[in-house]
């Protein structure tokens, strides 16, 4: 008997699973919003430098009294080159020549300016706090802004190597119990982080935490469920980041904000880590790991959630061992990733979707961590990217069991790829169209990330879904080395 059987048997697609969705499905939403909380906690306010005749009452006071903003404004910024006040310049003295109507740009521009020595006035109308107003990420210290935004995406690359690995050894629901811990401590501290460089260890290991999260998410849900309820499955786990789109723009909406958006989405995951001591570990990772008794217990909880009272009678260890046998005997590889890439079938599903996987990676977040760039409403445009995605992975999972897994994968990448190179071609002065072609990729990589998910799941063994590391030989196996059959 193989494991998929003995899954029917206790239920591949009953309540536990719908459970098991819902309780894994929720952090997905909430670890969604770390991922592009930057869109809001990172926005550039409107700037400009500040200048003593408009932001300092002495020096209004030796102004001329007839004087009013806007021409106190044009004596001491310079106009920058989208034709509004400079936002990295002022000049060294007030210009009061420029309030004649004959002043030409020559005027001015010949004057002398200098760089905002004092500082910058930010707009707060959108956002009453941002990183960028609390540390000055503007002029010649934008550059830091993505680099925060690369630290992050650096930690999520070592925590999936780190919890890759860690999960085939320790588990998946364990893992998963430390990634929750590890977001709720490290996204809290990040509200109250003193100084940016803090800021960006602190988002670091978070980054860490959210891979574990994601990782192993997809891993329990697939290894709970059959080949068959699989893509429902994947597509429920999506759709959760869909979600997870629309809730980071209604709640960085009514918290404008950047640390009480901070600890809005980061206190959730303390609950979430309290609960994950009642997720069920995967039963397949358990039993070709020799914990036989864990994973007989695991089974007979399922099936008694999902009703199966008289399977549940009859798990026994024999029946496991026979499962675990049938198991094995698929994957007789040895262990270690250089073995995995000196084998011909696995070193060439893992070139094909490590090159997916970076393509999806690269094409969502240098669009969707970048919204603002696109002159929209950032809040519609976010609500817009999540509800939108929905639909598109509903219909992809039709389209999916009617045309298979490669198909699939590869238009996904393809119409992405052509919906941003189009968008190329559009004059940014057609602010529209440009939002809409962005839009269209970003939902076609989205499609991609449900296929890519669940066709690399498919192409490797159990013990390699998390990391890419073959089974040991059956011979070897302690459990199977100590029994006869």
């Amino acid at each position: 008997m193989a494991f998929s059987e003995l899954l029917d048997q206790v239920g591949s697609l009953g309540r536990f699973q719908g459970l098991q969705t819902v309780a894994l499905v929720v952090p997905i939403m909430w670890i969604t919003t770390h991922s592009l909380v930057d869109n809001f906690s990172g926005a550039v306010p409107s700037h400009r430098c500040w200048a003593p005749l408009l932001d300092n009452s002495t020096a209004q006071a030796s102004a001329p009294a007839a004087l009013g903003p806007q021409a106190l404004l044009a004596v001491s910024i310079p106009l920058g080159p989208n034709h509004g006040p400079h936002q990295c310049r002022r000049f060294r003295h007030p210009q009061w020549q420029l309030l004649d109507p004959n002043a030409t740009a020559t005027n001015w521009s010949e004057a002398a300016m200098e760089p905002c020595v004092d500082g910058w006035v930010y707009d707060r109308s959108i956002f009453t706090s941002t990183i960028v107003d609390e540390w000055n990420l503007v002029c010649d210290s934008q550059a830091l802004k993505p680099m925060a935004q690369s630290i992050f995406l650096a930690g999520v690359l070592v925590g999936a190597s780190m919890f890759g690995r860690a999960s085939d050894r320790f588990g998946r629901r364990l893992v998963l119990t430390w990634s929750y811990f590890d977001v709720a401590v490290w996204g809290t501290a990040t509200a109250f982080a003193p100084t940016f460089p803090v800021y960006c260890l602190f988002r670091f290991l978070v980054a860490v935490g959210s891979a574990g999260v994601m990782m192993n998410t997809a891993v329990l849900l697939m290894e709970w469920t059959s080949e068959q309820a699989r893509t429902l499955a994947m597509t429920c786990n999506a759709l959760g980041y869909s979600f997870g789109m629309v809730l980071l723009a209604a709640v960085a909406y009514g918290l404008r904000d950047w640390t009480l958006l901070q600890l809005a989405l980061s206190v959730p995951f303390f609950l979430f880590f309290v609960y994950s001591w009642w997720l069920a570990e995967s039963a397949r990772w358990l039993l070709i790991t020799g914990r036989l008794e864990k994973g007989l217990r695991e089974l007979r909880r399922v099936a008694a959630i999902n009703g199966k009272r008289a399977v549940r009678d009859t798990l026994t260890k024999e029946v496991l061992l026979s499962a675990l046998q049938e198991e094995l005997r698929v994957s007789q590889a040895p262990t270690g990733l250089a073995t995995l890439l000196r084998t011909p079938g696995l070193g060439l599903r893992t070139c094909a979707s490590t090159l997916c996987w970076f393509a999806f990676g690269f094409t969502f977040y240098g669009l969707a961590l970048d919204l603002q760039a696109l002159d929209s409403n950032i809040f519609l445009f976010q609500v817009l990217l999540g509800v939108l995605d929905m639909p598109a992975k509903i219909g992809f999972l039709m389209l999916l069991r009617c045309l298979g897994r490669r198909p699939m994968q590869a238009a996904s990448l393809v119409l992405a790829g052509l919906c941003i190179l189009a968008n190329m071609l559009v004059p940014h002065e057609m602010r529209y169209l440009h939002s809409a072609l962005a839009l269209v990729g970003l939902e076609c990589i989205g499609v991609a990330f449900i296929c890519i998910t669940i066709y690399t799941g498919e192409l490797f063994p159990t013990v390699l879904r998390a990391v890419k590391k073959a089974t040991p030989h059956a011979r070897e196996h302690p459990v199977l080395k100590s029994t006869r059959f």
